[in-house]
């Protein structure tokens, strides 16, 4: 298993890890089987989308925000009861396969941690399947 830290920027983000995770597995040597990218937090997750046009993220983000609206009359009382809806919504992980070393991504696909209530070093987690 190999883990690394990611500064997220603001309180919501979709920040685009693929790279942080390619050159672990790199690293790693596996040349085929699986990785699975995963976080250990409440109010983050881990999405494959679309990597090449940022409005995408800005989009999802967007969306996500009119669906779990900030500062509704939660239950919760730390404030960040839409944080912990959204992370439920996304997931904590995701499977990537691995072929000759390489992830397998689609052209356009990146693989991404959506913070909802940064900004926080978040650990991401990788466990090569092979």
């Amino acid at each position: 298993m190999k883990s690394f830290t990611i500064l997220t920027p603001t309180r919501t983000a979709l920040v685009n890890i693929t790279s942080h995770v390619s050159k672990a597995v790199t690293e790693s040597g596996i040349r085929n089987g699986a990785v699975v990218v995963y976080v250990p937090h409440t109010t983050c997750g881990i999405t494959i989308n679309e990597a090449a046009d940022p409005d995408v993220a800005q989009d999802i983000l967007m969306q996500l925000d009119k669906t779990v609206p900030r500062g509704r009359m939660y239950r919760h009382r730390e404030g960040n009861a839409d944080a912990h809806i959204k992370t439920s919504l996304l997931g904590t992980s995701a499977t990537v396969l691995i072929e000759d070393g390489q992830l397998v991504l689609g052209t356009w696909q990146g693989i991404f941690l959506g913070e909802f209530d940064g900004p926080r070093n978040r650990k991401v987690y990788l466990q090569f399947l092979s």
